[in-house]
Parts: C-alpha cells; structure tokens; sequence
C-alpha cells in the first residue's frame, strides 16, 4: 500500500500535464490571426467595392459618401434612420413623418388646455358637479362618468367648429393651398366666433381695460389673448348661476323634510338622512338629467 500512493499521485501529474499539452496545441491550431487596416481619406471619399460584399476593409457601410447628394432624392439614401426634413414650395410647405410626429405630440400637451379653457367643457362640468352636490350622493355618479359625460357633450357642442376648422385650416394646408401662419390664424377663427356669442361685454371691456387697449366692439377688435379669459370669466359666471337654479327645488326639498321632523320631534334624526331620497326620487319623477343635459345644450345655440 505503500508502494501504490505514490506511483497514483505520479500519474494524476501526467495526465494533467498531457490535458494542458492538448489544450494549448488545440488554441494554436484554431486560432487564426486577424490583421486590421486603418482607412485611408481616398477610403473614405471614394470606397471601392459599392455594390458588392460587405466586411473587408475596403467597403463601407454607407450607401453614398457625405457631400456627394445632389438631389433630395439622393439625400434621402443616406445610411441614415432618424432625421427631420421639412420641403418648401414657394410660401408653401410639407413636413414629413418624423416632424408629423412631434407637432402631434405637442397639441396632445397642450390639448388639454384648449378643452379646458377655449370649449364648453367648463360650463358643463362644473354644473354636472352642483348637480351633484344638490343631490348630496356624495360619489355618485363618480368622477370619471361627470367627465365622461362632461367630455361627450363638449364633442356634441364643438363638432360644428372642429369641422371648420378641419375643412378651412387643415385640409388646405395639407393641400399646401395656404401657409402655416394662414392655417393657424384659419383654424383659430372658429374658435374665436364660437367664444365671442358665451363672452359678456363687461368681462371683454375688463381685460380691454387691464391690457390698455381700446375696443372696438367687433370680434375682429378683440386681440386671442383677452378674448381667451373673458370667456373663461363668462363661463364661471353663467355655469355658477345655473347651479343656484339647479339648487333652489332641493332647498325646498330640504326645508320641508327638517321642518316636518321638527314638528314630530325628531330633532335628533339628520334631516339630509330622509330628504336624500325624496330627493332622488323627485329627479327621477321629473327626468332631471334629460332636462339639465337638455337646457344645458341649448345654452350655447
């Protein structure tokens, strides 16, 4: 036995040893050696081999050498992915894909400034909330459906203007019929006109006042930058009013509910506990929502 320990520990050295010999000769024997090639300016300039197999040092992977488009057809065959061009005719002009893109995503930014402020979305939701309030159902309906339906309506009231604004300011600019300052001041009218009917004359002569200019008393006097918040001014003042309207029948609900507990001696029952469904029941006997939507709609015609 003691004889066998070390001829085993001499053999395990052996194989190592041989396992090492073949792994180096197998590395020498694959390995190929790879030669590179800095480019010259002639490379660059004038690359040989256009058109054919890519990979040797002697062809590039651009199409055309910078400098060498004559047209913008040429221009375009560019080994380039991501770039904006923009192509004028005259005073006219048509943008491409890449800057199609960036103009959306700037109107999606601010769209919600224009519903907001330059439609008849303000007036609608805010009297969709006192409707609520009177009704005192605290959520219901929720948020999401008052601005839903909020949102609807406003669709409804503005498609006469959209279409306008489609037909006399985009579909013309596509067309490259006007220039952009054209379309932007044609898509801006309709706008204008309808906000100049729902603006009142004290609200407009307001701003007139603070901006330090004179009014005319035509639309075309009124300069985008006041007519913009004197309607917004307008709209609080006629949606608030609308929502005192809508309170006055449930006050009376109220009013009758509190003095009928009073006089049972119930004065430790909460009045709004009963009159919230005498409430609800009064709406629904009289279609309150058809009627609200309804008079609500035809405020802006």
């Amino acid at each position: 036995m003691s004889r066998l320990l070390p001829l085993k520990a001499i053999d395990i050295k052996r194989i190592l040893l041989i396992l090492c010999l073949l792994v180096s000769a197998g590395i020498l024997w694959f390995h190929t050696p790879v030669s590179t090639k800095a480019a010259s300016v002639a490379d660059v300039i004038e690359p040989q081999g256009y058109g054919e197999q890519t990979g040797d040092t002697s062809t590039r992977t651009y199409i055309n050498p910078p400098g060498t488009a004559n047209t913008p057809e040429e221009l375009n065959q560019l080994n380039t992915v991501n770039y904006v061009t923009v192509q004028y005719g005259g005073d006219n002009g048509t943008l491409n894909g890449a800057l199609r893109i960036l103009i959306t995503l700037t109107l999606i930014s601010i769209a919600p400034f224009i519903i907001i402020m330059m439609t008849s979305f303000t007036r609608i939701i805010i009297v969709m909330h006192f409707t609520r309030q009177a009704l005192a159902t605290q959520t219901a309906p929720p948020n999401q459906v008052l601005i839903g339906l909020s949102l609807i309506l406003t669709f409804f009231i503005m498609e006469p203007t959209i279409t306008r604004i489609n037909e006399e300011a985009i579909i013309p600019f596509e067309n490259m019929e006007i220039t952009q300052e054209e379309a932007l001041q044609a898509g801006m009218q309709p706008l204008r006109e309808f906000m100049y009917p729902q603006t009142q004359i004290r609200d407009v002569e307001m701003f007139m006042d603070i901006a330090g200019q004179e009014w005319d008393g035509s639309l075309d006097g009124i300069p985008t930058s006041v007519l913009v918040p004197s309607f917004v001014v307008s709209e609080l003042r006629v949606a608030f009013w609308i929502g005192f309207m809508i309170y006055i029948p449930f006050i009376v609900v109220d009013m009758v509910v509190a003095s009928t507990l009073m006089s049972m001696g119930m004065m430790m029952l909460p009045p709004t506990t009963i009159s919230m469904p005498f409430k609800i029941l009064l709406f629904v006997l009289a279609d309150g929502w058809s009627v609200i939507i309804t008079q609500l709609v035809r405020t802006f015609y």
